[in-house]
């Protein structure tokens, strides 16, 4: 029992240090909805030439709070889905903290990002080139503008933007503290260990287990990505892979914010995918080497 309620007070206490990153997304969302609505067209539209680049750097920053706002941000279409990928592809969450508590090289460390760097900077911008060729004989009429998702998450608008922005974050908080409690839970019980001897001595299997953990939206899962690698239970290449696609809680934000759903599990889709074949090829060529040497 009193490991349940160490797990919950853990739970709430993860949640908790997203509120902040989440009022201020909310907060100025409903600052562009109410007083300029023509800067969000502006935004997305230099998103497509620096997007990925902002979002590939922002991302690196040691915490999923900018891959959370990132996932509000698309979810009204103010970003590109190549921006979205880029800051997702970029984020390690917890990677960063527990390489130096682990005392890894910095070189290593610098490696790692650079890699995650340039991944996250060539596929979102490669995404948004691809999409502006297919639609660039087309009048691209974005489907949800900032009041369209305000209206739709019932912040009942009208009421100045503090109001709103608050109900924005106790509901989207609320699901993570949810999802958070869960998935602690799960993995209090299952345990580590046993992920590792599942996924010890198989390369391939490795790199699609890892991704599969990192799509978890908790920081737990890039903990133990980054515990497995230094342990030298993961590879690079299958480390990366459990890495590029956590990004913290954002894919939880992003599936209880983003309409439609179908659209949200294509998102998830490709960035297993990506992380998938990303650890993969590190693997098979010497980059994996160049990594650890």
């Amino acid at each position: 029992m009193h490991e349940i309620l160490h797990i919950i007070g853990h739970s709430i206490i993860d949640s908790i240090k997203l509120i902040p990153f989440l009022f201020i997304t909310y907060l100025l969302m409903e600052y562009l909805e109410h007083h300029s609505k023509d800067i969000a067209e502006k935004i997305l539209k230099k998103s497509g030439q620096f997007g990925a680049l902002i979002g590939s750097a922002l991302g690196l920053i040691p915490q999923c709070g900018f891959s959370s706002a990132a996932a509000g941000f698309y979810s009204a279409r103010v970003i590109s889905l190549g921006t979205l990928v880029a800051v997702f592809l970029s984020t390690s969450d917890e990677m960063l903290p527990i390489l130096i508590s682990n005392k890894a090289a910095p070189s290593l460390i610098f490696k790692i990002l650079l890699i995650k760097f340039i991944i996250a900077l060539v596929c979102g911008a490669l995404i948004d080139i691809i999409l502006k060729l297919i639609y660039k004989k087309k009048s691209i009429n974005q489907e949800i503008k900032i009041e369209e998702f305000c209206e739709r998450e019932d912040c009942h608008c009208h009421h100045g933007i503090i109001k709103p922005a608050i109900v924005h974050t106790l509901k989207v908080g609320g699901f993570i503290l949810l999802v958070t409690l869960m998935l602690n839970l799960l993995i209090h019980f299952i345990g580590e260990e046993n992920i590792a001897s599942i996924i010890l001595n198989k390369p391939i299997l490795a790199n699609i287990l890892s991704a599969i953990v990192g799509m978890i939206p908790n920081c737990a899962s890039s903990v133990m990505v980054t515990e497995l690698f230094t342990a030298g239970v993961l590879s690079s290449g299958a480390m990366l892979s459990g890495l590029l696609i956590n990004s913290g809680v954002a894919l939880a934000v992003l599936f209880r914010t983003n309409s439609p759903k179908k659209n949200t599990l294509k998102i998830m889709l490709l960035l297993l995918i990506i992380s998938i074949a990303s650890g993969i090829i590190i693997d098979l060529t010497p980059i994996g080497q160049w990594l650890v040497n």
